[in-house]
């Protein structure tokens, strides 16, 4: 009968311990530990073949002078350097919190002053280069159609006065594009106060008119009905009491119904050429408070609080960037952040993060364009040069 391996080595085990009394005889060394013994006293029984048996060592591998190991770790011996210290990069320098105007003690004479918006004049500079031709902003309605220059250049001086007063009248709550086009049908229209007088605006035919008259041909401007009022009783203000001209004071001008800080100070500038205040509108208030130059509740506020620190020289040509800023990029609804360069330089806390972004991007694509047609513009000129 064939037998297994296995079972002729487990028979010649037990032959072995069976003969273990007689004349010992030389057992191999791997299979000494399992020579038979009577168990006796406190002797340990021989453990179980499978829990005797170790499993087999494992072979080292012997590494040559071929080994890519030991040639790996010689290389790094070798190239081992003393440890040096890590060289640190240079900190990038925090960039200065922007500080609102604030108001400041001068050590030297001990008065109160107000200091400036710590970044005012990097934002000033960046709205005039977007007011600039091929700005962003540049060609508002308020370049064109603003108040102050919708007076009849062929008129005399004293009824372009009149004029630039009349359109400040009817400007509040009113677009720059609908206010110029009621102008220029008041210039055109407005009936002669008497037969042979001339036809259009001025102070002897404002008078004159019917109120219902002039009502229906300012009724595209907001609040036609109160404005009707104003201009008919400012009319015979200016007759009676300056001599049929405009004041030329801010307490006369602002004493006038329906005319206040903001068209009185724009009036001074325009009509008289007088720059003793800032014209604060909607635009100027909501701007200047959305880059934290100050926090005020009006214009009537920020006119005060720009005054307090704003170089004079600056006075009259503020009005007129921030509202075409206002109306062109930085418009009270859908801000176009994207075009803004007060944005772009991280200088407006309002901005809208998606649309500079968006915006740089499209910027990128242009400069990449433009990079590109110069290239090509290049080859042309080289292969017409070729022979």
């Amino acid at each position: 009968m064939r037998t297994s391996r296995a079972s002729r080595d487990t028979a010649r085990l037990f032959d072995q311990a069976a003969a273990a009394g007689s004349t010992p005889r030389r057992t191999t060394r791997s299979l000494s530990r399992f020579a038979y013994a009577p168990i006796s006293g406190n002797a340990r029984a021989t453990p179980d073949i499978e829990d005797a048996i170790s499993p087999p060592a494992k072979r080292r591998r012997k590494l040559s002078s071929e080994s890519p190991v030991k040639l790996v770790k010689e290389e790094l011996l070798d190239d081992a350097s003393p440890i040096s210290a890590p060289i640190k990069s240079e900190t990038p320098k925090r960039k200065q919190p922007r500080k609102p105007a604030r108001k400041a003690i001068d050590p030297e004479t001990g008065e109160t002053t107000v200091a400036p918006p710590s970044d005012w004049e990097q934002i000033y500079e960046l709205v005039r280069k977007m007011r600039a031709p091929g700005g962003a902003a540049y060609g508002a309605a308020v370049d064109t159609m603003g108040c102050e220059r919708l007076a009849d250049r062929g008129s005399s001086e004293k009824d372009q006065r009149f004029h630039t007063l009349i359109a400040l009248m009817l400007s509040s709550q009113t677009k720059d594009t609908v206010n110029a086009v009621v102008m220029k049908k008041l210039q055109t229209e407005l009936p002669a106060y008497k037969p042979g007088a001339p036809v259009g605006l001025n102070l002897d035919n404002i008078l004159a008119v019917d109120p219902d008259m002039l009502n229906q041909m300012i009724w595209q401007v907001g609040f036609h009905n109160n404005k009707t009022k104003y201009i008919k009783k400012a009319a015979e203000i200016l007759r009676d009491e300056w001599d049929g001209d405009i004041p030329d004071t801010i307490e006369g001008l602002t004493a006038l119904p329906g005319v206040g800080p903001k068209m009185g100070y724009l009036c001074l500038s325009a009509a008289w050429n007088k720059t003793e205040g800032i014209g604060v509108d909607v635009h100027v208030h909501r701007i200047t408070n959305m880059w934290g130059w100050h926090k005020t509740k009006n214009p009537e506020e920020t006119r005060l609080a720009l005054q307090s620190w704003l170089p004079k020289d600056k006075w009259r040509e503020i009005n007129g960037l921030l509202v075409g800023l206002g109306q062109a990029v930085c418009v009270p609804i859908g801000q176009k952040c994207g075009s803004c360069e007060v944005g772009f330089n991280g200088l407006c806390k309002a901005a809208d993060r998606k649309k500079i972004a968006l915006g740089k991007a499209a910027r990128e694509v242009e400069r990449l364009q433009e990079e590109d047609r110069k290239k090509l513009d290049d080859i042309k000129d080289v292969k017409k040069e070729e022979p």
